[in-house]
């Protein structure tokens, strides 16, 4: 039996918090280490950044499983959004409206903050997503949406630096405008969400073990057999790895190698965004031929296509890259919203063998794995640029600090996403694999009644 399509004014409801929330992320990606590079050395701010990274290793996963576990009458997942939102607010400013003479300490303490805020968040609110339909084609719709929207919040961040430069602002200036422009949509759509999109409890059982650390632990046991999920996390940490290289080091590679301006960044920042938002609904209608997989293959490849020649550019050659922008941005497009319901599929996997619904844990790994790949190109790509002899303060770098700053922007993720390409192609997980055991636990519920 087919599962009921979800109400398309449900899927907006539940979209719609993503466009703030997607607002700071790739400023927090793209502009932060600059400006704190800049301000503190990259040694110092990649340790700091990924000093807070780290955190996430105990935090999400033990959201992800409390999330699973809560009881109330407002639902699993709605307390833990509602408070992580008013965290991560205030983190969200402190961080990117930072004082005269910032210190690393203060990076660190309002990074790991503004994290466990978006655990908080993120974690319940990706899973709440997977859960609203068991359909497979019918998750890469809601999945479709979300990422749109918050696609559409990081174009609407990503005009901010470009009036700003126009407006004679610096970056730092557009990063304190963008966080009070989150604060302020944000309050609002996530209001709105809480209020009307049903947050129900699962037909499945819950996940029993006690509430401590322990129980927290042994409740994980069992995923090391999932052999689908295991190949999924592994592919998406790799891509991730591979996504986040170029994101951390895309204003960098520009001023310096290409010699953009603030406003030529900008604007190609805006293009490989735009050409995300456009091309999702071309992966999905793909995905629906090929199947999600198989679809997200292909969209790697094409970005695989268009990085190989980067290094190869020469200064001012801004028409080229923001080809190579647009291109990418289309391969962006899958990243974010073919995965998401990937992962719900083999979440349907874990419950049938379980008999258990853990989507919360599930995500909470999938979120450590996003961002312990950010953390790892942040804190491995900075130092490495740096014994190369790439210095972003210098007035003059050599050719070959610029070439090893290219070669690390974008060869290096080609070669990670081919690997990504190599675990994925072959998922076992196909819309008739998942549609049959759709069914099977359809009968367990029923079983149940």
């Amino acid at each position: 039996m087919t599962a009921p399509s979800v109400p398309t004014s449900r899927i907006a409801l539940y979209a719609l918090p993503g466009f703030a929330l997607a607002m700071p992320t790739i400023p927090a990606a793209v502009f932060l280490p600059s400006v704190y590079g800049t301000e503190l050395g990259l040694a110092a701010a990649g340790a700091a950044l990924l000093l807070a990274r780290t955190t996430d290793v105990i935090t999400d996963p033990l959201v992800g499983a409390l999330s699973d576990r809560w009881r109330s009458k407002f639902g699993r997942r709605k307390p833990w959004i509602l408070l992580g939102a008013l965290l991560a607010g205030y983190a969200l400013i402190m961080l990117f409206q930072p004082p005269q003479g910032v210190t690393t300490g203060y990076v660190t303490l309002w990074a790991v903050l503004l994290y466990l805020g978006w655990t908080m968040i993120n974690v319940p609110y990706t899973a709440w997503g997977a859960e609203m339909s068991g359909e497979y084609n019918e998750r890469v719709r809601i999945t479709s949406a979300r990422e749109g929207v918050m696609l559409l919040g990081i174009f609407a961040a990503g005009t901010v630096p470009v009036w700003a430069a126009s407006a004679g602002y610096s970056e730092r200036d557009a990063l304190a405008m963008i966080s009070w422009m989150a604060v302020i949509a944000g309050g609002p759509f996530i209001l709105a969400m809480l209020w009307r999109v049903p947050d129900p409890l699962p037909r499945e059982a819950a996940d029993t073990t006690p509430w401590t650390i322990k129980g927290i632990i042994s409740g994980t046991q069992g995923l090391s057999n999932n052999k689908p999920f295991l190949r999924l996390l592994a592919a998406w940490l790799i891509n991730g790895f591979a996504n986040g290289i170029p994101s951390t080091l895309f204003l960098l590679f520009l001023e310096f190698r290409l010699q953009a301006d603030q406003t030529e960044r900008g604007i190609l920042i805006l293009v490989y965004f735009l050409a995300a938002v456009l091309a999702i609904p071309l992966w999905s209608a793909v995905s629906l031929k090929v199947g999600k997989h198989r679809a997200w293959c292909f969209a790697m490849m094409l970005t695989c296509a268009a990085f190989i020649w980067v290094p190869l550019l020469p200064p001012g050659a801004m028409i080229a890259f923001g080809l190579v922008c647009v291109v990418t941005g289309v391969g962006l497009g899958a990243d974010l919203a073919l995965p998401p319901a990937l992962q719900a599929d083999v979440i349907d996997f874990d419950t049938l063998r379980n008999r258990q619904q853990r989507a919360g844990l599930f995500f909470a790994l999938w979120s450590m794995a996003t961002k312990l790949a950010l953390a790892l190109a942040v804190g491995l790509t900075f130092p490495l640029l740096d014994s190369l002899g790439f210095d972003p303060k210098a007035a003059v770098n050599s050719p070959s600090a610029l070439w090893s700053l290219a070669v690390i922007y974008a060869w290096v993720p080609v070669v990670l996403k081919l690997v990504a390409i190599a675990l994925v192609w072959a998922f076992p997980l196909t819309a008739a694999r998942q549609r049959l055991m759709r069914k099977r636990l359809d009968t367990l519920a029923a079983r149940t009644v």
